[in-house]
């Protein structure tokens, strides 16, 4: 096709805003509905590297891990169709997590829109509860328009995923390239009077307790919200799989509430007469099912502080509501005066010797404990190691035992979506190639997104993946084991030969089942310098680090 003078069409505006934007990578699985697209970032390569996943899922949930890495939005682009619905699973993780991606899904053109044509899906519906804004491009010469919105929408406030849908008639219309500005995410601070308001509740309590979480964290805020936390000895909690948010070696820092929640460190939010939740929306899984605090009126004094106004109120009733991200509101903190009681470093050390006691391992059954092995490997990797994992009983070890000192450090799904880890590390690599990246993975866990290996293969990033196998799917059998004992049905898994097939991808292998032979395995697949993967086979009655599978059952069967 001849384009004239001045002219661009709707597939090569769309590659002009992503470069005026600042992209430079993304993630996709190709296909025909946006092949003019494509061929756009074959002309940018030295600006946007385009990475090619084996599955939409794993290109969605790289995009998602790398948004949460960078803070700007993450880029994935898929086909129409079962394209869509693949990379769906990635686009539920960035909307419970709160990170701000943009989806490009090929669309039919608009001549047989309406027809159920090849691979069509409304996506206005589909994506309709998933994203923060879905929307369909029909014409090129509002292309730089649409995308700028994007970016606003998906990085404002509470962040979260975009869709935008691309006809095929549009991709291959003209128009002129408009003048286009790079849209930068914005600070929203509280008032002074909030502040002084916050420090007047502060100064009353008692037993108070701070919660982060969230997203659009800063060094610089954790820094100042790390420093605040210190100077008035406050004891401090991150939410669930939100653990960079705050060092954990601070003396401050007294552990995570999520799934399998140290029952001292419940109490301890039980207890307090006032809780700061910084960041946090307190969802369902870091507030016990909503048990830890009331609805909608917790018994403790509430301070809220969220970047999205319509989070504040939405569940619990704050006694004090602040719309401030992150960064506007710790930025503030460095100016109120000293706030503690006398009573609260007594309280706040306590609480840091009953997380440091719950992260000493037990014995488990079998030859290979993983506590023991977390622990080792959180004293041996540097400070700024990426850890990441997917969900699964072995990803409850995983927060227990390591301790995460800096910020980006955890890519971990609050959505509790089963096969992140492997797509996350790869996008880990593929962004900070010269950092230790480890991914933690459960047998099925690691089985739903495997065949991501090929990318770092392709690639030539080197993960480090230490699969936990112990033959089943041990979350569900869990719950089983607790309400139907002795009853178990579809959770036995039948694995592969992972050292054979991590071969299979060029990766280096290990096999271990013993604890004393971890350390020596991953110095060596360290040392290899390539992808690498450790299979660590577990004993299935070592089902978590309190309860053994067998105690779970006789538990279970007593009542």
């Amino acid at each position: 096709m001849t384009i004239r003078q001045n002219m661009m069409t709707g597939a090569r505006l769309l590659v002009d805003a992503l470069v005026s934007q600042g992209v430079d990578k993304i993630f996709c699985v190709p296909g025909e509905s946006y092949l003019g697209v494509l061929d756009g970032l074959s002309d940018v390569k030295n600006t946007i590297s385009t990475i090619t996943c084996r599955h939409e899922g794993g290109a969605a949930m790289m995009a998602e891990a790398d948004a949460k890495l960078t803070g700007r939005p993450g880029i994935c682009m898929v086909t129409r169709g079962p394209g869509a619905t693949n990379a769906s699973a990635g686009i539920h993780v960035a909307f419970q997590d709160s990170t701000p991606v943009i989806l490009f899904i090929g669309q039919v053109g608009n001549d047989v829109m309406e027809r159920e044509g090849f691979q069509e899906i409304d996506y206005r519906r589909m994506f309709g509860q998933m994203a923060k804004w879905v929307a369909q491009i029909d014409r090129a010469d509002r292309v730089h328009e649409f995308i700028g919105r994007a970016f606003a929408v998906a990085t404002s406030g509470r962040p979260g995923p975009v869709v935008l849908a691309l006809p095929e008639d549009m991709l291959v219309a003209e128009a002129a390239p408009p003048a286009a500005k790079r849209v930068l995410p914005f600070e929203i601070s509280p008032s002074a009077d909030q502040m002084q308001w916050f420090a007047d509740l502060l100064r009353q309590a008692e037993k108070p307790v701070m919660v982060v979480g969230g997203s659009r964290w800063t060094d610089q805020a954790k820094s100042a919200v790390e420093a605040f936390a210190e100077r008035n000895a406050i004891p401090t909690i991150a939410a669930f799989r939100r653990q960079d948010k705050f060092n954990n070696d601070h003396p401050c820092y007294i552990g995570e509430i999520g799934l399998g929640v140290n029952p001292v460190l419940r109490k301890t939010v039980g207890d307090s007469d006032l809780v700061i939740l910084l960041g946090t929306r307190m969802g369902e899984v870091a507030s016990s099912g909503y048990e830890m605090l009331e609805v909608p009126a917790p018994r403790q004094k509430l301070i809220h502080i969220h970047a999205a106004a319509d989070e504040l109120g939405r569940v619990y009733t704050p006694d004090l509501s602040i719309n401030a991200t992150p960064l506007g509101f710790a930025s503030m903190l460095k100016d109120l005066p000293l706030l503690k009681r006398d009573t609260w470093a007594e309280r706040t050390e306590t609480a840091r010797k009953q997380y440091e006691t719950w992260q000493v391992p037990k014995t488990v059954p079998g030859t290979f404990n993983l506590g023991e092995a977390l622990i080792w490997l959180r004293e041996y990797l540097p400070h700024e190691a990426i850890l990441t994992n997917g969900a699964g009983n072995f990803s409850a070890w995983l927060h227990r035992f390591h301790r995460h000192r800096r910020i980006g450090t955890q890519l971990a799904p609050t959505s509790g979506s089963m096969g992140y880890g492997v797509p996350a590390a790869v996008a880990a690599k593929l962004r900070f190639p010269d950092r230790h990246v480890v991914c933690i993975a459960g047998d099925g866990d690691f089985m739903m997104t495997g065949q991501e290996l090929a990318t770092a293969m392709q690639y030539g990033v080197a993960p480090i993946f230490v699969v936990i196998d112990n033959g089943m799917l041990g979350t569900i059998r869990m719950h089983q084991e607790s309400r139907f004992p002795g009853r178990p049905i579809a959770t036995d898994l039948i694995n592969p030969d992972f050292v054979t097939l991590g071969k299979a991808y060029g990766a280096h292998t290990e096999y271990v089942d013993r604890t004393e032979d971890f350390s020596t395995s991953f110095r060596r697949a360290e040392a290899s310098g390539k992808l690498a993967l450790i299979h660590v086979k577990t004993d299935p009655d070592a089902l978590t680090a309190n309860r053994s599978l067998t105690e779970i059952r006789a538990a279970a069967l007593a009542q």
